[in-house]
């Protein structure tokens, strides 16, 4: 073993830093679990976003958890009106902490120096990162960049293939959830509030997502719920955050017997975890709950805007929808084209026909190999 890799075995205390949000998050936590080492060789912290920081508690494999929105990236920009304040108090905090090294987690299109930056400038010893340009002295240890000219991991097989770089590696690749007694106790009232007993049929539709270019139109889920409940008779339960309550409202109406909990006081990030870990099927846009799904076992038909290629659900039965279009893989909040027809012309029966094929294989009893079902 070169002595590269000796450093960062002897390493104690790791500073994980993903500064993304829920889906980006759990699809690292394989990689958070190989650095973590087994048995618990490492105490991990992760750094992320405030967005980021909801689910990461939830993560067995983090010890704690800073939440930081960084301003050079998308959702952490507006948070920054203090000339540098906040960002100099979390280097300073980073500093005080005496964190051993630190390993940089990035999607492709991301830069890591500015990240690499700030372990630099709070004294971590070993910083490690994906980086297509020369780091000089920010990185320790650079992985060249590869992506996207030699072709387009996984996001999970990405940040694993970083930590392999590194020395660490783990069997068990699976994303990593943990569900609070409290949750689930909670759930399983809701569910007898909504006359879902064990053993009755139903699923979850999470019409939201966070981009614009990555929502199936309301109208269509609506019309594929209405077409799922007839077929099946399964009871339809809707879900969103608080700003999503009219969008679910209209995705439940016509849908016999259909709810929506989206928005409930009660139903945090925490519930809406348990709920869909105890669901049959979740049907969703490519948004965190088709990750939470992955990494609780449950089946998900994916509504899959082709924006890009690498966050398909993770070694969970699926069915991933789209169509195929000139313009895929554009990396856009907002559809440059404006049709949406990587998933406007996606037709509801066909979400009805994915649907019913995994409520009926019940492969969800088991986990299946990367890319299956998509």
């Amino acid at each position: 073993m070169d002595d590269a890799l000796l450093r960062w075995r002897s390493a104690r205390d790791v500073l994980c830093v993903r500064l993304d949000t829920i889906g980006d998050v759990l699809m690292t936590t394989p990689a958070l679990r190989a650095v973590r080492g087994t048995p618990r060789a490492r105490r991990v912290t992760l750094l992320t976003s405030g967005a980021g920081a909801a689910i990461a508690r939830l993560v067995p494999e983090v010890d704690e958890v800073i939440a930081y929105d960084a301003p050079w990236l998308k959702h952490g920009a507006a948070c920054r009106a203090d000339d540098g304040f906040a960002d100099r108090e979390m280097i300073a905090r980073l500093r005080a902490r005496r964190f051993d090294a630190a390993v940089i987690f990035t999607v492709y299109s991301q830069s890591a120096l500015p990240a690499a930056m700030m372990c630099h400038l709070a004294g971590i010893p070993l910083r490690a990162a994906h980086c297509r340009e020369n780091p000089y002295r920010l990185l320790t240890d650079r992985v060249p960049e590869s992506e996207p000219e030699q072709g387009v991991r996984h996001e999970v097989r990405r940040q694993l293939d970083l930590a392999a770089a590194l020395g660490f590696r783990t069997a068990d690749e699976r994303l990593s959830l943990a569900l609070p007694p409290g949750a689930v106790a909670h759930v399983r009232a809701l569910l007898r509030s909504l006359g879902i007993e064990p053993g009755r049929p139903w699923v979850i539709v999470h019409p939201g997502a966070t981009a614009p270019s990555r929502r199936y139109p309301a109208g269509q889920f609506a019309k594929a719920a209405r077409l799922l409940t007839e077929r099946t008779g399964c009871k339809v339960v809707v879900t969103g955050d608080d700003s999503e309550r009219t969008l679910a409202a209209e995705v439940c109406e016509g849908v016999v017997g259909a709810t929506s909990v989206a928005g409930q006081e009660k139903l945090d990030l925490a519930g809406l975890a348990a709920l869909i870990g105890a669901a049959p099927l979740l049907i969703s846009n490519n948004t965190g709950p088709a990750h939470i799904a992955a990494a609780l076992g449950t089946p998900v038909v994916d509504l899959y805007a082709l924006t890009n290629p690498q966050h398909t659900p993770w070694m969970v039965a699926h069915r991933t929808l789209s169509f195929d279009v000139p313009c895929k893989y554009c990396y856009s909040s907002i559809c440059l084209e404006g049709h949406h027809d990587c998933l406007r012309r996606i037709g509801p029966e066909e979400v009805v026909d994915a649907a019913c094929e995994l409520l009926e294989s019940r492969a969800h009893t088991r986990p299946v190999a990367e890319g299956a079902g998509a």
